[in-house]
């Protein structure tokens, strides 16, 4: 067996090996071995069937085994030449030249370690974030609307036409070409004039009626609704206004602040206004880390630092990226891509930029958040699932099964940190 590795570059090299026949036949022997022990023959004691007989029945699992082992062998072997151990590899070795003679066989041998990364001048390529302000009026508001959805709702003191902020209940008939259509009808429902939770055309007819009056009106479904009978139509509705209710407009005041911060007994108007303050600020900082800051960091980091990435990392990540374009494909595509290499071969060499930048962001956020000195516990990723399910009115213990079985777990785990490495990474650069 003739064995020749090298490294491409720092993460990546091939081992040429040339395995000769009588190698092979070395290694089909000692298995062929393995099988006689429990191999069952009529006429033969187990153990005792001959050699040339297991050979004949176990022919091809023999050759395969023999040839995978040989393989194995000289992957080890490369390996120990080039100094590197089993350990150290990062993905599965790939075969990728695989030629049999009548001499034996030809093989290639792909395999990735994990890359060297110098970390240098981070800070340098950190944007320099200024923070956020709240105005006086941005509390108070955020504290009157909190306040009003706690408050109960009230009749209307006196008889006048419905405004924005009021609550109706009103029955309502929905028509398409004169017909009744699904859903478009109910009895008693409340509707939050200038929510936004109904279509503006609805709304906006609603808007100035009073109570007991009835009223007919057209309303425009947009082309992107999400029923296909009405996006894009034109309906008529008939509704009765039955009742106007409001919230009644609160007092900012020591008393509202303790209502409202019931954890805290010494709660004040000016602690409630500081707490809400620094909430709004936390979104504000929030949105502009998600939006612009943390996009644009990692775009530098990956600009900037260079280092030799895993090839078939790569490719792994390439191909889930293939796989999650094939979920969004309908059927006709599908079938079209069954039988067409090149197309399958173009696909990917248009997701493989994306797949590098991914695998590159991957091993950074590695890096550097060993340097800093953070991670991301068993508990913090629980808890993150377990908000998510919240959110998405799931259960926590089917969400956890989910993401286990589909081995995402690690997955959600890097997102997190990522995240987190990205915020103390701006935190540093907050100029007030």
């Amino acid at each position: 067996m003739k064995v020749t590795p090298h490294k491409t570059d720092k993460a990546n090299g091939k081992i040429e090996v040339i395995i000769s026949k009588e190698y092979l036949d070395k290694k089909a022997s000692e298995i062929s071995k393995k099988f006689a022990k429990d191999a069952k023959f009529d006429g033969f004691r187990k153990g005792k069937v001959p050699s040339h007989l297991i050979m004949q029945r176990y022919a091809t699992q023999i050759g395969d085994e023999s040839r995978q082992e040989a393989i194995n062998d000289s992957l080890e072997k490369g390996l120990a030449e080039l100094g590197i151990k089993p350990a150290d590899l990062i993905g599965q070795p790939q075969v990728t030249r695989f030629e049999s003679t009548d001499a034996g066989i030809d093989v290639e041998v792909s395999f990735s370690v994990r890359p060297e990364i110098v970390i240098d001048k981070v800070d340098e390529l950190i944007p320099e974030v200024v923070e956020e302000t709240v105005s006086d009026k941005e509390v108070e508001d955020r504290i009157v609307a909190m306040s009003k959805a706690m408050a109960p709702l009230e009749k209307l003191s006196r008889k006048r036409a419905s405004k924005k902020g009021d609550f109706l209940t009103i029955d309502f008939e929905g028509f398409l070409d004169g017909e009744k259509f699904e859903g478009g009808s109910a009895n008693d429902m409340m509707v939050e004039l200038g929510s936004g939770k109904f279509l503006p055309d609805f709304e906006k007819n609603l808007e100035g009626m009073k109570i007991d009056e009835e009223k007919e009106f057209d309303v425009a479904f947009p082309d992107s609704y999400g029923n296909k009978n009405l996006a894009g139509k034109t309906t008529q509705f008939k509704a009765k206004l039955k009742d106007i209710q409001i919230k009644a407009e609160p007092e900012l005041n020591d008393e509202l602040a303790k209502k409202m911060l019931g954890d805290d007994e010494n709660a004040t108007l000016e602690s409630l206004k500081e707490r809400i303050k620094e909430e709004i600020k936390s979104e504000k900082m929030s949105k502009i880390y998600n939006e612009t800051l943390k996009p644009k960091l990692i775009e530098k980091l990956i600009e900037n630092i260079s280092f030799d990435l895993p090839s078939v990392i790569v490719e792994q990540e390439t191909d889930l990226m293939f796989r999650n374009r094939l979920q969004t494909m309908v059927k006709e595509d599908l079938e079209a891509l069954r039988n067409d290499g090149e197309k399958v071969s173009a696909i990917k060499d248009e997701l493989r930029p994306d797949a590098v930048k991914s695998v590159k962001i991957t091993f950074i956020v590695d890096e550097l958040s060993k340097s800093e000195g953070l991670s991301v516990t068993d508990d913090e990723t629980a808890q993150a699932i377990f908000y998510e399910a919240m959110q998405m009115g799931a259960e926590p213990k089917k969400m956890f099964e989910y993401y286990r079985d589909n081995g995402l777990y690690p997955a959600i785990k890097m997102a997190m940190l990522e995240d987190k490495l990205l915020t103390h990474l701006l935190n540093k650069k907050v100029k007030a």
